[in-house]
């Protein structure tokens, strides 16, 4: 069996994803966290319309430390998969295919949802 030229690099940590690529992951990451926090949303949503006290034990639910965090990230999966699906699409219908215009969507979406992410933690924490 002849010996294969190409170098052989084992060592994950060294691996340098391009960001399109960073991108794509994230993509599908915040597309499963949306999908799982499906149940635990439509649960407060049923214990908020069941009554007024349910509506008060959903605000003081929502109102601790550990849901504020859960809102953040939530906030910020939406607003990156909303973005990054729209990228998709554009690049379906031939726009910003070109390696320079795709890295600078990629950066432009990973700056979009890092700042909806602030804004989620200055609404909900400041």
């Amino acid at each position: 069996m002849a010996r294969d030229p190409r170098p052989r690099n084992l060592d994950l940590s060294t691996v340098h994803f391009p960001v399109p690529a960073v991108l794509s992951i994230l993509h599908r990451g915040s597309g499963l966290l949306l999908v799982l926090a499906i149940p635990w949303l439509a649960w407060l949503l049923e214990r908020s319309v069941s009554g007024p006290a349910g509506f008060r034990a959903v605000v003081d639910h929502l109102d601790s430390a550990p849901a504020r965090v859960v809102l953040v990230l939530l906030a910020w999966a939406l607003a990156h998969h909303l973005f990054a699906g729209i990228r998709y699409l554009l690049i379906d219908v031939d726009i910003g295919v070109d390696r320079p215009r795709a890295r600078a969507s990629a950066w432009l979406v990973n700056a979009a949802g890092v700042a909806v992410g602030l804004l989620a933690v200055a609404r909900w924490w400041l």
